[in-house]
């Protein structure tokens, strides 16, 4: 095993961190901060974190194939151009459920943007369960939804082979597997392929390495975990500083270090005196293995 560096990136805290993305061509990470309103990219060229604050709560950024990103803001898909701090909706859903705003999203092989909608938290994990769909924005901007009756709708990505899309509901404890067709971007025959152990806790955001595992952010953890997909086993943990962990992206020239995100929201005096880096983004060197590069919207 090579040994394992984790160190923070930035000088930035985040309430609710989530969805980091590597941005190749900016040498940066993107990433939200949800109930702190606002997208941030940081250099690492610079080590600087760069803001756009927007309207209502961010759940989710992507690359965008004809430039800048896509986000999910509320209920609704848009369109962010960084420089200009512009924001445009495409697309509203949920429509009909006022307490609902997204979560965490991510562009499939083929350039379509996936994310999934969940109730607005009491407190963290707390809420009004089986308020939230699964959708799919295409590059046409339509719409489809794949199913309801989802409680935390989180982490997503897809095999190697583009014949697997893996999923996260939070409040299941599950990481699920879908059939996945490519060509039409439609998703069957569910089944649990991994249940988180107690002290693991809630499963949040994942991302997928080039061996074709599965690295998993476990919210209250304080870890991320590596899952075999095929074997439903766990091959590693790495523990970070903080509890709340929430999702993890590969990035850097090669894709070989791994960048976390984590909350504070949820935390009190002695919580945060605890743990001062709670809502920091991490970096972890030296776990030998890289991921892959995030896929732009084609739309």
């Amino acid at each position: 095993m090579s040994s394992i560096k984790i160190e923070c990136v930035g000088s930035e805290g985040n309430r609710l961190g989530e969805s980091p993305v590597w941005d190749e061509k900016e040498s940066a990470l993107l990433y939200v901060d949800i109930t702190g309103r606002k997208v941030c990219r940081w250099s690492s060229i610079t080590n600087q974190v760069q803001v756009v604050s927007v309207d209502a709560p961010v759940s989710s950024v992507a690359l965008r194939k004809s430039g800048d990103y896509v986000i999910t803001l509320g209920t609704r898909f848009a369109a962010l151009k960084w420089k200009e701090q512009q924001v445009t909706t495409i697309v509203h859903v949920d429509k009909d459920k006022p307490n609902n705003r997204f979560n965490d999203g991510k562009v499939d092989p083929a350039g379509r943007y996936f994310a999934g909608t969940m109730a607005e938290e009491i407190r963290p994990a707390v809420l009004e369960r089986h308020q939230g769909s699964l959708y799919t924005l295409f590059a046409d901007h339509s719409v489809v939804k794949h199913f309801d009756q989802v409680d935390i709708s989180n982490g997503l990505d897809w095999s190697l082979d583009h014949k697997t899309f893996f999923y996260i509901d939070s409040l299941s404890y599950s990481v699920d597997a879908f059939d996945y067709d490519l060509q039409t971007g439609k998703i069957g025959n569910r089944r649990s392929i991994y249940k988180l152990e107690k002290e693991e806790s809630i499963p949040d955001g994942m991302c997928i390495d080039t061996e074709g595992k599965l690295w998993v952010a476990c919210y209250n953890g304080g870890r991320v975990i590596r899952l075999d997909p095929e074997t439903g086993k766990r091959l590693q943990t790495v523990k970070l500083p903080v509890d709340k962990t929430t999702s993890c992206c590969f990035g850097g020239k090669d894709y070989s270090e791994m960048y976390v995100t984590s909350a504070s929201d949820g935390m009190d005096k002695e919580g945060l005196s605890r743990q001062p880096q709670a809502g920091r983004v991490f970096k972890i060197t030296g776990l030998g293995v890289k991921g892959v590069a995030p896929y732009p919207f084609a739309g």
